[in-house]
């Protein structure tokens, strides 16, 4: 039987008076109008769409974490809560710790840029894959399932360059959208009928000139040497990478966006912007607008707005005076705040059988492990969700042959969101102890 093309719209929707309304993943939805229209017979109460789709979200800051208020002094599961991790006590059977894992690099500011990829931009082009990150990684295999394969968020206020988080394939840096108003309009605005034509006209200029880049290029490939030759697969790369993203925009360009069931949010500052970014993020990944999304807190992360006199990155070097570490566990105590708060919320919007939480795997920390010595080992690590067992403090060898890379951890959280790949970055395996409920 062919499934009429009704069924298989990638959204249901409420249509009255001229209004589409995109709604959620329905399970009861699924149910009724799947098995109607491609013939599956289902078990009363089971619903088709029971296995829910895999998500993925990272969040990261550039200064790391007060190390002696972050990692517990025990490990396994009766742990105590150190400071900055006692908002996270609710949701202790939700969560694991990692201490021991890092990347291995050196570099201080500049190695953080490898927190989600293993690799320097330096060191790239010997590596199979590039520095691409875990979340590009993941999103090369959503094609247009969703609105958006990724959405890569960040303030670009701080040090060195801004956010730098997010790597594609040809290592070019994802740019983030900034702030909950460009984020909102990206996720909830539709445009008017005029934008949309301007848009397929852009769409279609933008093919031709593609197009044409390639023929040229292909036809100088011939006249140039084997170093030149390698710059110019880069870019074909790179050509690649914005004709996937150019036919994803125009398989959504007539798709009314959800609705978000609150107003457009202003940008009044990453401090207090922070809980509507998670807020946003939640609402994308309930819509199935994205189901991958990364958050970046940057070095220029506002510490007057919590009252304190120095900024961010002066607090992180805090050259153990105790009144910078009181600053600067003030400032680290909030993120963890707004994380805790995401957590909560993740776990109230229902999502198949479960929450949001159950299929979503939530990584939290930093590619910095001590910003006061400029050191990249033993980084903060958190996992939450996605259907892991969790509720314990692992600890794993920081040097000698039993040293474990944090790219294993990587490459069990892209086995685990359906990507087929024996390896990422420098990984040696996947993650040992880390096992599905």
């Amino acid at each position: 039987m062919k499934p009429s093309p009704h069924v298989v719209n990638r959204r249901y929707f409420l249509r009255a008076a001229g209004i589409s309304l995109a709604l959620p993943l329905l399970e009861s939805l699924s149910t009724r109008v799947l098995g109607a229209g491609l013939g599956v017979a289902s078990k009363p109460g089971t619903a088709i769409g029971a296995t829910r789709p895999k998500r993925l979200v990272a969040i990261g800051n550039m200064l790391g974490f007060y190390q002696p208020e972050f990692f517990p002094a025990a490990t396994g599961r009766d742990f105590a809560l150190p400071s900055l991790l006692q908002p996270l006590a609710p949701h202790r059977p939700d969560f694991s710790l990692f201490s021991g894992l890092d990347h291995g690099l050196k570099g201080g500011h500049f190695a953080i840029h490898s927190y989600l990829s293993g690799v320097r931009s330096m060191d790239a082009k010997s590596m199979p894959e590039g520095n691409i990150s875990v979340d590009q990684r993941a999103a090369e295999t959503i094609g247009g399932a969703t609105r958006f394969s990724a959405l890569t968020i960040g303030s670009e206020d701080g040090l060195h360059g801004g956010c730098q988080m997010c790597w594609t394939r040809s290592g070019t840096r994802v740019p983030p959208i900034p702030g909950p108003k460009e984020l909102f309009r990206k996720l909830f605005i539709t445009e008017s009928p005029q934008d949309l034509a301007r848009s397929g006209d852009r769409f279609h200029l933008q093919g031709s000139i593609l197009d044409a880049v390639h023929g040229d290029a292909q036809s100088l490939n011939r006249q140039l040497d084997s170093r030149d030759r390698e710059k110019l697969d880069e870019y074909f790369t790179s050509v690649r990478d914005v004709e996937r993203q150019m036919e994803l925009g125009k398989r959504w360009a007539h798709v009314p966006k959800p609705s978000p069931g609150m107003p457009e949010p202003a940008n009044t500052g990453f401090v207090s912007d922070l809980p509507v970014l998670y807020d946003l993020i939640a609402l994308a990944l309930q819509t199935d607008s994205t189901r991958i999304a990364t958050l970046e807190i940057a070095g220029g992360f506002e510490a007057s707005a919590l009252g304190l006199r120095k900024d961010y990155h002066a607090l992180s070097h805090h050259g153990q005076v105790q009144e910078n570490i009181n600053g600067l566990l003030k400032l680290e105590k909030y993120q963890m705040e707004q994380f805790a708060r995401f957590l909560a919320k993740l776990k109230s919007l229902e999502d198949g059988d479960g929450h949001l939480l159950d299929h979503t795997m939530v990584l939290f920390g930093s590619g910095m492990g001590n910003a006061n010595a400029h050191t990249n080992s033993n980084l903060p690590l958190i996992l939450a969700g996605g259907g892991f067992k969790h509720g314990e403090h692992r600890a794993y060898p920081t040097a000698g042959a039993g040293r474990v890379p944090l790219s294993n951890l990587y490459l069990t959280l892209l086995q685990r969101f359906g990507v087929e790949t024996p390896r990422f970055a420098l990984s040696t395996g996947t993650l040992r102890g880390l096992d599905l409920a």
